[in-house]
């Protein structure tokens, strides 16, 4: 994907090896308007397209996308940095997504009511919005944008992709792929780019919605920025995951649990656990005792090509951010148990490695506690008290997902009713939602009233029309200057 000569472009890097390689250019505000018109000219046929021509298409797409899962998950791999099997876990992630939006004549369908009055009938039905814009983050180059796309495609929209552009390629190749599958030309555009096309999308007139995920801070910038210019916003943040481990828990399924859900993808997930909290001393001990074994153990290499657990992170530039968060925390008086930092992976010395860390002894007030850090730093915080523990994951400010580990029912209750996130496991480290309910956070996790896919998604890619009807009878009864009842007339005084 060279970049032609006097346009802005960046650098995509592979990050097992530490060099370039491909240009990916950078869309200005001439490029997004064309992409808009593409997307209106399309948009004209598609949002009148049955649901059924369209479900056959989305059947088409997941066909061709199952096909080619291989391929997609070797491009993730080689761009984003994640091991081969975990980029094949990601595609399988997305396909669901396309599954559920195969069921969209039935997804979409509105309610009715016969004779609410005198010859009078009520129904509602869902109709696309237009055109919607999906700007998704670079740890899940194809799940997060099938999050998007699919339901939005199928609702009737035409959809604008700005996916990262640390990792391009993946996003491109579902475009194929969806045009392969029969959907007309301008359905899908593809628009590459840094915060100069995303700021041209999200104040574009003519875009009737944005879905976000990445960080916080700017989750809520383009929350405000969007829902400013008129739009239907959905902006999915950062997080800050606990994992509860109660005295009576089965360790071994504990510690399994946090070393693929702290270290796997690098810890660079969105529902990486990246805190856990052990409860009582002698839990807590041995916890840490038995994590920092299996930290030390972690097989790390290049991504493609090897046996490896973890591979490394998507640039330089984020390698160094996550160090500088782990140079942090030894600063604040966390003891660094395991210390991942002077990695060396001989068969690729210049890729963007980082060993597992282990933080102890964390406090709440410390940075890197209250900071998302999406790396594999994992930090132990000590709670006495279930209470305490409970406390802890409810308060953080990044409600996005929760999990506890107990054999007891009755706390496993308690806690999924009283905690204040918005996705909670029980014995399961990873809490993300099936493709037919829907994901998101609370707190700063999650900005606008509705969450990606599932039936959120279908409500935000549609808007909801009521229709009353009556037709005439031959009866007139002259002219009605009240409000219109439905039912029965009112006694009269």
């Amino acid at each position: 994907m060279p970049a032609a000569p006097n346009v802005r472009s960046g650098h995509v890097y592979n990050p097992s090896e530490g060099r370039v390689a491909r240009r990916v250019p950078f869309a200005d505000a001439v490029y997004v308007e064309d992409a808009v018109r593409s997307g209106e000219r399309a948009f004209a046929e598609w949002g009148d397209a049955s649901p059924l021509k369209r479900a056959r298409i989305m059947f088409r797409f997941r066909e061709l996308i199952d096909k080619h899962r291989d391929e997609l998950a070797r491009i993730i791999a080689a761009e984003h940095g994640k091991v081969f099997n975990d980029a094949l876990g990601e595609v399988q992630r997305g396909l669901e997504v396309v599954d559920f939006a195969c069921g969209i004549p039935h997804l979409m369908k509105g309610e009715f009511s016969n004779q609410v009055s005198s010859g009078v009938d009520a129904w509602s039905l869902r109709q696309p919005l237009g055109i919607a814009v999906g700007i998704t983050p670079f740890n899940f180059p194809v799940m997060v944008p099938l999050w998007m796309l699919a339901p939005a495609i199928a609702c009737g929209n035409a959809f604008i992709l700005k996916p990262s552009e640390k990792d391009p390629s993946a996003p491109v190749r579902l475009a194929e792929l969806l045009i392969e599958a029969g959907a007309p030309p301008g359905v899908l555009n593809v628009v590459h780019g840094d915060r100069v096309a995303v700021e041209a999308l999200i104040g574009h007139p003519r875009v009737d919605a944005v879905s976000f995920v990445g960080s916080t801070d700017v989750a809520h910038s383009v929350y405000i920025s969007a829902a400013a210019s008129g739009k239907r916003v959905q902006a999915m943040g950062g997080a800050k995951n606990h994992l509860i481990v109660m005295p009576d828990a089965d360790m071994d399924q504990a510690v399994d649990a946090i070393i693929g859900a702290a270290y796997g993808s690098a810890g660079e997930r969105c529902m990486a656990i990246s805190v856990a909290v052990p409860v009582g001393e002698e839990t807590a001990d041995t916890l840490v005792r038995r994590l920092a074994q299996r930290v030390r153990g972690l097989k790390i290499g290049p991504s493609l090509g090897s046996d490896a657990e973890m591979g490394p992170l998507v640039t330089r530039e984020h390698r160094e951010r996550v160090v500088g968060y782990v140079d942090t925390g030894v600063a604040e008086g966390a003891t660094l148990v395991v210390d991942g930092r002077p990695l060396h992976v001989a068969a690729s010395e210049n890729g963007f490695f980082l060993g597992g860390c282990l933080f102890d002894n964390v406090t709440s007030e410390m940075r890197i506690y209250q900071e998302e850090i999406f790396g594999p730093v994992l930090c132990v915080v000590r709670a006495a008290t279930f209470d305490e523990a409970l406390g802890l994951a409810s308060d953080h400010e990044l409600g996005n997902g929760v999990s506890i580990f107990t054999r007891d029912g009755d706390a496993a209750r308690e806690f999924m009713h009283r905690v204040q996130v918005g996705m909670v496991g029980i014995n399961v480290p990873i809490p993300v939602p099936l493709a037919f309910f829907s994901f998101g956070g609370w707190k700063r996790s999650s900005f606008g009233d509705q969450y990606q896919h599932g039936m959120d998604g279908v409500r935000f890619y549609t808007k909801l029309k009521h229709v009353t009807s009556r037709w005439p009878t031959g009866i007139r009864s002259g002219s009605e200057f009240t409000m219109p009842l439905h039912g029965d007339s009112p006694p009269k005084g």
